[in-house]
């Protein structure tokens, strides 16, 4: 379950940011190089950060906004990196 969560919550981001980026273009007369150079990863990172922030601090129902509802939550690796 934890592979399905973070795989959606990172593309529900990610497709929401290149539409909006997609929907920016065309209001601020952008080429195509530069939204997917710039104005996509931005988008993302936005709608992302704000809506993370939101599910932390105001509700945990805005993680729906992120494609789930809930972060993926690890569990501790049996591995550990070795000591200098």
């Amino acid at each position: 379950m934890n592979l399905y969560t973070s795989l959606l919550r990172t593309g529900v981001p990610a497709a929401v940011g290149w539409l909006v980026a997609v929907a920016l273009r065309h209001g601020l007369d952008l080429d195509a190089t530069a939204v997917s150079g710039v104005l996509t990863p931005v988008m993302i990172f936005v709608y992302y950060g704000v809506f993370r922030f939101a599910e932390e601090h105001v509700s945990p129902r805005f993680g729906w906004l992120l494609g789930y509802a809930r972060p993926p939550k690890y569990g501790e690796s049996q591995f550990s990196l070795p000591r200098i």
